[in-house]
């Protein structure tokens, strides 16, 4: 179980999260859903350690993490998780089956003889065939999401952090990576954080969906009940209108962006 209590975090001038209290539980599938910049890829990043919050506690299966200060505590961590970038990134320089086994060589202790196989076993469980020795820039954009996610579940991850995993796809591929989420929590028993801005995404993979707004959760409730919501700010999100009262927060800002 991941739980996250009174997360702040600041960039300079900037505050992102201001409050974050939230709860994944063990098996389930949590889609975050909120505006551009509202915080969702920073919450993910300090769930892995990549950031570290300015205040506040996050608790992985017991850990405290923000209290880790050893290089080698925080490695041992982030072996727990799988990390789906936005925009896949898949190094160029390297084939298919070596993006896909990158980090085996500092996560586990595989012998490289077996990265291989490995990597032709989970790109099938991704749907790819006979590409182990293509470059990504052979690849379209679905199959790099594709061979990326090969990458996130390559050792076995207890936990997926999915980051806007249908963002530049069209609506048919879009549809198959959802597929491949939901098929993926059945086959790995994993729990899943799915970041994004696709609510038809959200209602098919989300056991729960939680939304954040202005750096602070609004609601995290069954994907029946958010499509079903009367808060103003989770309706006008969820139907993606553009008038309501998100519209007139931005508006207020409007005359400072402008000077």
């Amino acid at each position: 179980m991941i739980a996250a209590v009174g997360v702040k975090k600041s960039y300079p001038g900037r505050p992102v999260l201001r409050g974050v209290d939230l709860t994944v539980r063990d098996g389930e599938t949590l889609a975050v859903i909120g505006g551009s910049g509202c915080g969702k890829s920073t919450l993910l990043k300090c769930v892995i350690g990549l950031v570290r919050p300015d205040a506040g506690a996050i608790t992985v299966d017991g850990t405290d993490i923000t209290r880790l200060t050893r290089e080698i505590e925080v490695a041992q961590y982030r072996r727990r998780f799988g990390y789906l970038f936005q925009e896949a990134a898949l190094f160029d320089s390297l084939s298919v089956w070596e993006n896909v086994t990158f980090g085996l060589r500092y996560l586990t202790n595989i012998p490289s003889a077996r990265y291989r196989a490995i990597a032709r076993d989970k790109l099938a469980l991704v749907g790819l065939k006979d590409v182990e020795d293509m470059k990504p820039a052979e690849l379209s954009g679905g199959m790099k999401k594709r061979v990326a996610l090969a990458r996130a579940i390559a050792a076995e991850p207890a936990y997926i952090l999915y980051d806007e995993p249908t963002t530049g796809l069209d609506p048919i591929m879009s549809d198959i990576i959802s597929d491949l989420i939901l098929d993926l929590q059945k086959a790995l028993k994993t729990t899943a954080i799915v970041v994004t801005h696709d609510m038809k995404s959200a209602y098919k993979v989300a056991s729960r969906i939680a939304m954040i707004h202005e750096g602070r959760v609004l609601a995290a409730d069954r994907p029946e009940a958010i499509r079903a919501s009367q808060d103003p700010y989770v309706h006008q999100f969820v139907e993606g209108l553009s008038q309501g009262p998100i519209q007139m927060k931005l508006k207020e800002f409007e005359p400072e962006v402008g000077r």
